[in-house]
């Protein structure tokens, strides 16, 4: 049995992959920061994202969606000198806006997690494929979710973008079946 190709032998990638990683989250501060990460990953490799994790976590308050929302465009310029982040102006002022519909969303259904976990009817959506090849890059779960996001007003949310989120979450479960991950290699 070996893990999914896709994290190569990078420890940093391999833990991600390990304890991360399609592990279903319930929590909205974890799920605020895996959609900024993920929109901050566009046109970029994942790892080069983790390796920034620690540095988003002090410049975006931990993820605190109440505290992002209140950032100002004085800490957009600030954060837009930061090497420690991906500096694009769109996903910063993205990361704040999407912020500010998160909370949103939040009042309206109770919690972020809630309105997501309905969609997959409270259990993650169970994939099978054998080779990373047969994953999709977003599917009609993700376009729906995406749709949904961006009438909210969310940016950086295209169906990409959410179906690596929904797999970064666990609301897939896109393991493939020769990895120690996939539950069907749990006895």
């Amino acid at each position: 049995m070996k893990r999914c190709g896709w994290c190569g032998a990078d420890p940093l990638y391999m833990a991600y992959h390990d304890h991360e990683w399609g592990k279903p989250v319930h929590d909205d501060q974890k799920l605020f920061e895996m959609l900024v990460l993920e929109g901050a990953q566009a046109g970029l490799s994942w790892i080069t994202i983790l390796r920034k994790r620690e540095h988003y976590r002090r410049v975006f308050h931990d993820f605190d969606p109440v505290k992002v929302a209140a950032m100002t465009e004085a800490d957009v310029e600030r954060l837009l000198l930061d090497p420690g982040i991906v500096r694009n102006r769109l996903k910063v002022n993205s990361a704040i806006r999407n912020a500010r519909v998160f909370l949103a969303m939040q009042r309206e259904h109770g919690s972020f997690a809630a309105w997501l976990w309905v969609q997959v009817g409270g259990q993650p959506v169970q994939n099978h494929w054998a080779t990373l090849a047969e994953a999709p890059a977003s599917t009609p779960l993700s376009d729906s979710i995406s749709k949904a996001l961006k009438k909210a007003g969310m940016n950086f949310v295209g169906s990409t973008v959410i179906y690596a989120f929904l797999q970064a979450t666990g609301v897939v479960n896109d393991h493939l079946l020769t990895c120690p991950e996939h539950p069907a290699n749990h006895h």
